[in-house]
């Protein structure tokens, strides 16, 4: 018999997943021009061409030994520090190599930092909207997500109530700007104030507070907006970043932790997490994907086709009537649902072959989740289709 623990994760699985299961079997159904699949944060745009070509040159160039071989826990040093150097010349950070751990995607360097900081009944806060999984990672290491509530006019984080739900069991905080599923950047003054919030704490608690900045949509930004960095603000912050979004590699499971020199406790944190990154299974990050991304650092991202289905999807549904803040990063529209029930609305959504996730998935019911990384021709097909969802939900009230 399974673990009880796991048993609960079963019943409670991924409404996200599950929705884009369900886009599997309505496709089959349906035929895929009929199904308008919304669910998943999949990237449609394929990998900068250039990808192909550096790992046809690594498999061809390298000893298949140190393409394929084990490294360092923390990764191979020279891709350590060719990250390290390129965060300096973005960020004007001084990190080297060893404030880089290499890491299976974010999610598993979230896995890895919060199972290095966490002790049992420890507090971790989140701001609503989040990303769902945050409660597992945080759960596998004994810890207790704390939730700060959704401001819903701008989805900056509510700061006043961030700092009446700190306390002497708060160990870390996460951040995830540019966010899924608002695509909301956190602005400067915002950063700003929460790092006033978490000293303040800091000094009253007497402990250290990390704050985790979850980065992997921070190439994803449109109209010139700027994602500040949050070491330059924070100093006990920890970045994990991931190539999933940037390259459109979500399976290739790639990314890094950044441990600033300056966080407290950096050494005991650093060999923590390298220890951790071995003994939860992961061991490393894959070796051919650390070569690859190395060699990507100056890649540069074309968000065009991002931005081109953004601007299409939020003048579409603005003019059907629906209510949203236009996103600023990442690839995600967070639209209040016409009905009070967010659940009830993806139901009716389905019976036009529309996919998309509640918000109830992200601790924030009365809306929904519309991702945008898919096809252009499927949101020009889809909003008709909207129309229709809004003009029955309006024919119901």
């Amino acid at each position: 018999m399974i673990s009880k623990k796991i048993k609960e994760h079963v019943l409670g699985s991924s409404l996200i997943r599950a929705m884009f299961e369900e886009g599997k079997k309505m496709t089959e159904l349906y035929g895929a021009d009929d199904v308008h699949d919304f669910s998943l944060g999949n990237p449609n745009t394929p990998p900068p061409p250039v990808v192909n070509e550096i790992v046809g040159d690594i498999l061809k160039n390298e000893k298949p030994t140190y393409v394929h071989g084990y490294m360092n826990n923390a990764g191979h040093e020279s891709v350590r520090a060719a990250i390290a150097a390129s965060a300096n010349k973005r960020f004007g950070t001084n990190f080297g190599q060893n404030n880089i751990l290499m890491t299976v995607g974010a999610a598993g360097g979230l896995n890895v930092i919060l199972k290095t900081l966490l002790d049992p009944e420890d507090e971790v806060v989140v701001f609503a909207p989040f990303f769902g999984e945050y409660r597992a990672y945080t759960g596998n290491y004994g810890g207790n997500l704390v939730v700060v509530s959704a401001n819903t006019e701008t989805f900056q984080p509510n700061l006043k109530e961030f700092e009446e739900k700190l306390t002497a069991k708060t160990k870390a905080v996460i951040v995830n700007s540019p966010n899924n599923p608002t695509g909301v950047i956190y602005s400067e003054s915002t950063i700003k104030d929460m790092a006033q919030v978490l000293g303040r704490a800091q000094e009253k608690f007497g402990t250290s507070i990390y704050l985790i900045a979850d980065e992997p949509y921070r190439e994803l930004v449109y109209d010139g907006d700027f994602v500040p960095y949050l070491p330059n603000y924070y100093k006990n912050t920890i970045v994990g970043y991931s190539y999933s979004k940037s390259l459109s590699l979500p399976g290739e499971r790639i990314g890094y932790l950044v441990i600033p020199s300056e966080v407290d406790d950096y050494e005991d944190v650093l060999n923590g997490a390298i220890v951790s990154n071995r003994i939860s299974g992961f061991v490393n990050a894959p070796s051919l994907q650390q070569l690859l991304v190395a060699k990507c650092l100056d890649v540069e991202i074309d968000v065009s086709g991002y931005n081109k289905n953004r601007e299409a999807l939020y003048q579409g549904l603005s003019e059907a009537g629906y209510e949203c803040v236009k996103p600023q990063g990442a690839f995600y529209l967070f639209v209040k649902s016409p009905i009070e029930n967010d659940v009830k609305f993806c139901e009716m959504a389905k019976k036009y072959h529309i996919l998309i996730v509640p918000g109830a998935a992200f601790t924030c019911p009365g809306y929904v989740r519309i991702a945008y990384c898919v096809a252009y021709e499927t949101i020009i097909a889809a909003l008709p289709k909207f129309k229709k969802l809004i003009d029955e939900t309006r024919q119901k009230q």
